[in-house]
């Protein structure tokens, strides 16, 4: 930790970064002792940074149960991807209406690094490069606000989302869905962008009860 820092932000951030990528993954115990020994810091920076964590509601505290990592019930996380599919494909109806010479640039570079992750069979690159392809996506729709909000949404599903794109068959059929959507945004299609995004993102409707199935036990609320 470095001096003069802020020492409950940095610890905050930390968390919160951990917390979204899974790596505290929902229902995980956070321990104010432990933490402290992490960080090398007393107990009130930490105890201050658990708060500030629960005031986004990214962790839970308990009086007589400690501090856990919050869960989303089933329909929590339902409603969220739900709304997440629309908006995507809201997003690349947008861009296909509105798509730059520069936006157009980003959008197949990233998706070449996709193509080249799946070559390699690289996976973990495959989907640091299709965030990447998503977040131009969003950019290219030039509606700031609503990247945004899909944003936010993506950020707080992203931890129950830890079994995707881990497998040749998984990225196989992302690329393809991407090769779909580039296609018709390319084309101005901005129906056929819509319809590709929403077949690429199907855990929102279809495709929900396949998704639960592959959580762990014990990562959403009751």
């Amino acid at each position: 930790m470095k001096p003069g820092s802020n020492l409950a932000a940095v610890i905050r951030d930390t968390l919160e970064d951990e917390i979204e990528k899974g790596i505290l993954p929902p229902g995980a115990s956070l321990d104010e002792r432990s933490l402290a020994e992490r960080f090398n810091v007393s107990r009130t920076p930490v105890r201050e940074a658990l708060q500030q964590l629960a005031a986004i509601d990214l962790v839970k505290i308990a009086a007589r149960n400690g501090v856990f990592v919050s869960r989303l019930t089933v329909s929590e996380l339902r409603s969220m991807v739900e709304l997440l599919a629309v908006l995507e494909s809201v997003c690349a109806m947008f861009a296909a209406r509105r798509l730059t010479d520069d936006l157009r640039t980003e959008l197949l570079e990233n998706m070449k690094k996709c193509e080249q992750a799946v070559a390699e069979h690289d996976y973990p690159a495959y989907r640091k490069a299709n965030e990447a392809f998503h977040g131009a996506i969003y950019a290219a729709s030039r509606n700031p606000y609503l990247a945004q909000i899909v944003h936010g949404i993506r950020v707080k599903t992203q931890r129950y989302r830890i079994n995707d794109l881990k497998s040749e068959r998984q990225v196989n059929e992302s690329l393809a869905g991407h090769k779909r959507i580039v296609e018709a945004i390319l084309a101005g299609a901005d129906k056929a962008a819509y319809d590709a995004m929403l077949e690429h993102v199907p855990i929102g409707s279809t495709g929900f009860s396949e998704f639960l199935s592959t959580l762990p036990p014990g990562i959403l609320e009751g």
